[in-house]
């Protein structure tokens, strides 16, 4: 009996959706999962009749495999990964696989990776976006880890993948260690982003413009037919349209706080190790725990007052105003996270193509959209890119949608009503562009309570200097100095 191509550990709905994916594409998969029962379960439903076959223990799982194995652990980050690692490990030969898919940190991925490799094993962590839909009929996948490792799991990858339009495959090899699984985080960031900015459109609307979820499932669906044409801009058109049992819209029935799994504030964190202002994601992950405060924000509702929420703009005006601040919000958060890449690459050692990233991102994935095309073409041109603000059609987009943005903020702060998205973009982009900004004043500050030095515009960088700011200070400056 041929062996297997691969072996699945873990059966919730990404293990088993993905098994079948893989299944569908032409290879014999193997699946096990701790609680032995899902295994019968899945065998005798969904995987009935497919090139599926159950294991009911680790042993049973690796004997299955063809060489060199292949073990994909769909389990729940943290621990959890760690331990089927160590079981895995004794069972498993020089040159198999153990692959996390999971949604992992990318410091454990880098941990994990030389730790598999010190027992002549290889290791890939690797982000798979697109939720359950996507594993099932093609994710976007974002793998990194031992470079040996590639080759032996690229066929399987590429094949079960969502693809573009030319054919390519949503999934590239991204680079050592923990990349794959970094790259991944700042996926899920700028998913944050965009999900934010998007409810931020939706507030103006319903509560400034006073549109019903009929009316603004209209202005989603038509703006889906655009630039703005993207899996989430879809689904909130989707969402905006569906009734409840009663006719009404379900939208309007759910409570307001919103959960997350860390992925976005993973990124926050990642963004301030590295100093690089990932301003609007960061604003997003506080967004959603400012939500959290539901009964708190209830009871301040009574308390605190704002302006009047009394707004004399052309509805259909302000709509295309509010498309724009979408559009350039969102350039701006793309722009913030390829940032964040382009550092952590210099930080890790990373080769990061972002070309490729990009294009990895076109389909499959949660963030996918016609816009990404465009940020490929962009790293194509120039690889060596440092800001999307920097190049021409980016450049143009912006300068274009600016007056619609700066309206929609303006009008947002006037009425009351919370765009902390919108405007910490509309912030970025204009301290980005502003030659001279307020720091010299806080550098001076820092000098004048802890003698922190600072640089002159007139001496050249690299010379530091502090002043005896009150007379009674005296001369010794600090050791260090970071700018």
């Amino acid at each position: 009996m041929k062996k297997s191509d691969i072996g699945i550990l873990g059966l919730a709905v990404m293990g088993e959706n993905l098994a079948i994916n893989m299944e569908s594409k032409g290879f014999i998969v193997s699946v096990y999962n701790r609680t032995t029962e899902k295994v019968t379960k899945f065998i005798n439903g969904r995987a009935n009749g497919k090139n599926i076959r159950g294991a009911y223990s680790l042993e049973e799982l690796v004997s299955q495999l063809e060489k060199p194995r292949k073990v994909m652990i769909m389990v729940k980050a943290g621990k959890p990964v760690d331990e089927m690692i160590d079981h895995l490990i004794p069972l498993m030969e020089p040159g198999d696989v153990i692959i996390d898919g999971g949604n992992s940190h990318f410091p454990d991925t880098m941990r994990r990776t030389a730790y598999v490799e010190s027992k002549s094993l290889l290791y890939v962590g690797t982000g798979v976006s697109g939720g359950e839909e996507g594993a099932l009929k093609g994710p976007s996948m974002m793998p990194g880890g031992s470079d040996a490792a590639w080759p032996v799991v690229k066929p399987i990858f590429q094949a079960i993948c969502a693809k573009v339009e030319d054919g390519a495959s949503c999934c590239e090899w991204v680079g050592s260690n923990g990349a794959g699984h970094y790259v991944k985080m700042v996926h899920n960031g700028i998913e944050y982003g965009d999900m934010q900015l998007i409810c931020e459109a939706y507030q103006l609307m319903r509560d400034l413009l006073g549109m019903s979820a009929d009316e603004m499932h209209n202005v989603f669906a038509e703006w889906n037919k655009g630039v703005l044409d993207s899996y989430l801009i879809g689904i909130t058109a989707d969402i905006l349209a569906f009734k409840d049992e009663d006719g009404m819209p379900l939208l309007d029935k759910i409570l307001d706080t919103a959960g997350q799994k860390g992925t976005g504030k993973w990124t926050s964190i990642a963004a301030l190790d590295e100093g690089i202002p990932l301003t609007l994601i960061g604003e997003a992950v506080f967004a959603r725990c400012l939500s959290a405060m539901k009964a708190e924000r209830t009871e301040a509702s009574h308390i605190l007052h704002g302006p009047e929420r009394e707004s004399s703009v052309d509805r259909a005006r302000f709509i295309s105003a509010i498309h724009d601040a979408l559009y350039a919000s969102k350039i701006i958060s793309y722009a913030q996270g390829f940032s964040l890449m382009r550092d952590a690459a210099k930080t890790y050692g990373w080769d990061l193509h972002y070309g490729n990233i990009a294009l990895m991102w076109r389909g499959g994935c949660i963030i996918r959209s016609v816009f990404l095309g465009d940020i490929k073409k962009a790293f194509d041109a120039d690889p060596d890119l440092p800001n999307l603000l920097l190049n021409d059609t980016f450049r143009e987009i912006v300068e274009k949608a600016q007056a619609g943005w700066r309206e929609v903020c303006a009008e947002a702060i006037r009425c009351g009503i919370p765009v902390p998205a919108m405007c910490s973009a509309l912030n970025y982009y204009d301290a980005y562009r502003t030659e001279r900004l307020s720091a010299n004043l806080l550098q001076a500050q820092r000098d004048y309570f802890g003698a922190h030095t600072y640089e002159r515009l007139d001496r050249p960088r690299g010379e530091f200097f502090h002043t005896n700011w009150t007379g009674e200070g005296g001369d010794t400056a600090a050791s260090t100095y970071n700018a």
